[in-house]
């Protein structure tokens, strides 16, 4: 099936003090960590890399630090990452490093690593159940806080590009990697799927912005009280909302976003769209709203 998921992201980063206390308060596990480098994980086994002296094999930054250098995407068998690898490196020099990741870099920039998937199972955690006339299915249990908020797995990473070149830069993942386009926004950008999940998306290549940068990872979490509680303490550790909690139109997801040191901005995500190879590929000519709805409070005047 090819590409399974994220398997990890490594960012360049100034002050690694602060990307530290920040990933911390954000409920990702920190697993090791030196003077120049950090590793977290998500639950599922996922890794968050933060250095400040890059390793050699990435190619130069596509914006100043901080930022994005390298996403790696996990595969399922070694034949199928052969097969990926060497349509990724038909045209461009492949690195190979000792802890089996192939390295690349696409079409816009970006590195790219290919590496065998290594999922670890989600711990058990009974779900919490929703009251409402004719589908009561809570009794005699008041809810409490769900505490501390610890993101399942990165579920998608957003990049922005160039306007121009944009066709092939999509093609790149849709033509050799086997991305399958979801929803093609043409006056934003292209929401596409890996083959092995089935998320609407797994990534974003936003030409919007009409430059290279990193947009934001996405995070998701189990449910629509950990997306407010988890902005929440994120808020009470000092660090800064980027945009107030609401629900997507594309994706239809849950959202909260944050500003984070490393560059761009982090997503907690919850209740986001599956779709299957019937849900076709949607082409919009005119950019849907950014959201179905948003919090809004009295003061706010906007319609």
């Amino acid at each position: 099936m090819g590409i399974q998921r994220i398997e990890s992201v490594m960012y360049g980063v100034d002050d690694l003090d602060q990307c530290v206390r920040f990933f911390t308060d954000f409920g990702l596990d920190l697993v090791e960590r030196d003077r120049v480098r950090a590793t977290f994980e998500t639950l599922v086994g996922q890794t968050l890399h933060l250095h400040t002296v890059p390793d050699r094999f990435l190619p130069e930054p596509v914006e100043p630090s901080p930022t994005i250098r390298e996403v790696v995407w996990g595969v399922d068998t070694p034949s199928e990452l052969e097969a990926l690898v060497r349509k990724a490196g038909a045209d461009r020099p492949v690195t190979v490093t000792e802890d089996g990741v192939h390295h690349v870099v696409d079409e816009t920039g970006f590195g790219l690593g290919l590496a065998l998937a290594r999922p670890r199972e989600l711990p058990e955690r009974a779900p919490r159940s929703a009251n409402t006339s004719g589908s009561v299915r809570r009794w005699n249990a008041p809810l409490e806080s769900v505490g501390r908020v610890r993101p399942l797995r990165m579920c998608h990473v957003a990049l922005n590009i160039p306007k121009a070149g944009q066709e092939v830069a999509v093609a790149f993942y849709t033509e050799r990697l086997g991305f399958r386009p979801t929803d093609i926004v043409k006056p934003m950008g292209t929401f596409l799927q890996c083959e092995g999940d089935d998320d609407q998306h797994n990534f974003l290549l936003c030409h919007r912005p009409d430059r290279a940068g990193h947009n934001h990872v996405s995070f998701e979490v189990p449910g629509f009280d950990d997306v407010v509680e988890g902005g929440n303490h994120m808020i009470a550790q000092g660090w800064q909302e980027a945009r107030r909690l609401g629900r997507h139109t594309v994706g239809s997801n849950v959202f909260r976003f944050l500003h984070a040191p490393c560059g761009g901005r982090v997503e907690l995500a919850a209740d986001m769209d599956r779709v299957d190879a019937s849900y076709g590929t949607r082409v919009h000519e005119t950019t849907p709203p950014h959201h179905i709805w948003t919090l809004r409070g009295s003061r706010d005047t906007a319609s």
